[in-house]
């Protein structure tokens, strides 16, 4: 059995899978972006924040019935991401 973890979006935390797969300027299938994050070779918000990201995820996660202290603690981990690492 496979013990490798999912992929997941490198700028939302989404797991990746071929239905949600962002784009790229050539329509191919992004590797590492969610179609909600990528799309046509360009974030969809580009001028996100790291600190913006982690509202919205804390922010869809409790509105889905995830407890705020889990939601806090799973937005910090986005700081890991391509997408954020500096």
């Amino acid at each position: 059995m496979d013990s490798t973890p999912a992929p997941v979006c490198q700028s939302c935390g989404m797991p990746l899978n071929d239905e949600n797969r962002g784009t790229d300027a050539d329509d191919s299938k992004n590797e590492i972006y969610c179609r909600f994050c990528y799309e046509n070779g360009a974030f969809t918000k580009p001028d996100l924040t790291l600190e913006k990201q982690r509202e919205r995820l804390v922010e869809m996660a409790v509105a889905s019935g995830v407890s705020l202290g889990d939601a806090e603690k799973q937005a910090q981990k986005l700081g890991e991401l391509a997408r954020w690492k500096k």
